[in-house]
């Protein structure tokens, strides 16, 4: 009996998975979505105030992010406040993590 493997990344998909990999492969970004991951909703001058980044960075970071459905923006009168939009991302980190804690650093 022969058994059919499915790939890994289908075809189709192989751009916008190495985009969402590229966006995920930036410290700052990781940095700031661990920010939003713990405290649900943020400012962005909170994340600035949390990270230690420049307000101009960290907007940068969380547009790029916004663009490709990471993280949502909702208007608060003057504050434009940014949650995690992808409910993968949480997943996907800790199984990456968990991965790299059993390896030895390198």
């Amino acid at each position: 009996m022969t058994t059919m493997k499915h790939q890994l990344v289908p075809q189709p998909m192989l751009e916008r998975a190495a985009r969402r990999f590229k966006l995920l492969g930036e410290p700052t970004r990781l940095l700031l979505l661990n920010q939003l991951h713990v405290h649900g909703e943020m400012t962005v001058q909170e994340l600035v105030e949390a990270t230690g980044q420049q307000q101009a960075n960290v907007s940068k970071h969380l547009g790029l992010m916004a663009r490709e459905g990471l993280v949502q923006r909702r208007q608060d009168g003057l504050y434009a406040i940014y949650s995690i939009a992808d409910p993968t991302l949480s997943a996907l980190c800790m199984l990456v993590c968990g991965q790299l804690q059993q390896q030895p650093l390198s």
